[in-house]
């Protein structure tokens, strides 16, 4: 599985420590917040929320520099407007290990 990293952020701050930080400390503090809302979605069944979830999850793992989970993501946000589950499993390995990292920064 690939590795979360901070290289994106890191292009798009540039030599501004102040900006790095602050774009960190944002994922820091909406990711658990946007991970519990996801998973409280997806144990009462509600598809179309959880989708929505994930829509927005995803473009932190593009942040993230995680390419091939942003298109893992892309597909379970389909599947979940599908009303599937299918790749629920290597989604939440995914937040587990980007919500690992980030706790990290």
């Amino acid at each position: 599985m690939e590795q979360p990293n901070t290289n994106y952020i890191d292009e798009l701050a540039g030599d501004d420590t102040i900006f790095r930080n602050k774009l960190i400390n944002t994922i820091k503090d909406e990711l658990p917040q946007e991970i519990n809302i996801y998973k409280t979605n997806i144990t009462s069944g509600n598809y179309n929320a959880t989708a929505d979830n994930v829509h927005k999850l995803k473009h932190k793992i593009s942040v993230l520099g995680m390419e091939k989970s942003y298109y893992l993501a892309e597909k379970f946000e389909k599947n979940l407007k599908d009303n599937s589950t299918e790749l629920q499993k290597e989604f939440e390995d995914v937040l587990s290990s980007i919500q690992g990292f980030v706790a990290a920064l």
